[in-house]
């Protein structure tokens, strides 16, 4: 028989799983990626169609749906003995319904100090704690050598990061995705909102950003949309970028860092 442990999630919830989980489901894309680079390849059974990193988990792995709805007649098939989710990426009605069944270990991602944490709380409910920390304190030293490499510049480049259109959306200065814009060195121009606000590309053009960085994702910007967005906001540089090093707080993180530096040099800030 195998041992169980009792372990309190982010949300302040006891859930009772094995002290090894052998059948994991993870449906978080940037925390399903931490998962199989804490050596637990086999031990993953399902995934969402969004977890796409590494592309051989997400070839080989069963999808189970989004992170908002899935198909439960796929999970039931999976029989997991462990489900990861998280507060924002999933629903409350979803997790409600998982837990009737399963562990569901939920996770909450709001700073780089709680993506810290959530990596080695995830890490310990798997039964991986030291690869865990080694991941953790990796990106410790990463962070504290990119801050010390940074020069205080008089003045940060403001940025509006673009994560949607129709409507346009942005990042408010409670998202993950605005402190990782301020660790990179830039302004979030719309720090002052909450959450995801909807705006306007003439609220963009207001604002006087020196640029807006269209994020590949979870919107797909593509080269198309530097024309039409430049054609609005008149006065400042448009950029794609790499969402995932900006919003997927897992393991992803470790690639982050040298990113920013091409980046800021490709921006010369």
């Amino acid at each position: 028989m195998p041992e169980f442990r009792v372990t309190t999630d982010h949300l302040g919830r006891e859930v009772k799983h094995p002290l090894r989980p052998q059948r994991i489901v993870s449906l978080v894309p940037s925390i399903t990626e931490l998962i199989w680079d804490l050596g637990l390849q086999d031990e993953i059974v399902g995934i969402t169609r969004f977890c796409v990193n590494p592309r051989e988990m997400f070839k080989s792995k069963e999808r189970v749906g989004g992170t908002k709805e899935i198909k439960m007649e796929r999970l039931h098939r999976l029989n997991p003995d462990l489900i990861v989710a998280n507060k924002e990426e999933n629903t409350k009605e979803m997790v409600t319904e998982l837990e009737k069944d399963y562990p569901v270990f939920v996770t909450e991602v709001s700073d780089f100090e709680s993506a810290l944490n959530m990596i080695d709380d995830v890490a310990d409910v798997c039964g991986k704690k030291e690869e865990g920390q080694c991941i953790s304190s990796e990106l410790k030293n990463q962070y504290r050598a990119f801050l010390e490499e940074q020069k205080s510049p008089e003045k940060r480049p403001k940025v509006a990061y673009m994560i949607w259109k129709k409507p346009w959306m942005t990042v408010g200065g409670d998202s993950f995705i605005s402190e990782m814009l301020e660790i990179a060195g830039m302004e979030n121009i719309f720090k002052t909102r909450d959450r995801y606000p909807v705006v306007t590309l003439e609220e963009i053009q207001s604002a006087s950003p020196d640029f807006v960085l269209l994020s590949s994702e979870p919107y797909p910007f593509k080269e198309k949309h530097l024309d039409e967005v430049g054609n609005a906001v008149a006065d400042a540089k448009i950029e794609l970028v790499d969402g995932e090093l900006f919003s997927w707080y897992g393991s992803r993180l470790l690639r982050s860092f040298d990113y920013f530096r091409n980046l800021k040099k490709r921006l010369t800030f």
